[in-house]
């Protein structure tokens, strides 16, 4: 939703966050597009992310790539603190 980019995802849910129960601090950050599901979530002020879905499989491997450097960064981030 923050790059307004499409990724095909490969999931297999049998439970989902209700975008409406979560705490004000913590935002959505992936939804599905076919069964508007929360797929992301993101914390507003703490490093803390994630996705519910397998980012390592099909297309491809690298595909959601961005998201281990996310996490990378945040690593990173965190060791000058």
């Amino acid at each position: 939703m923050q790059t307004g980019l499409v990724h095909i995802t490969a999931q297999n849910h049998g439970y989902a966050v209700d975008a409406d129960t979560l705490p004000q601090e913590v935002e959505v950050s992936h939804i599905n597009l076919n069964d508007n599901t929360v797929e992301g979530l993101r914390h507003k002020s703490l490093p803390v992310i994630t996705i519910q879905y397998h980012s390592e499989a099909s297309p491809g491997p690298l595909d959601n790539e961005y998201m281990f450097d996310r996490f990378m960064e945040m690593i990173d981030d965190s060791e000058g603190q």
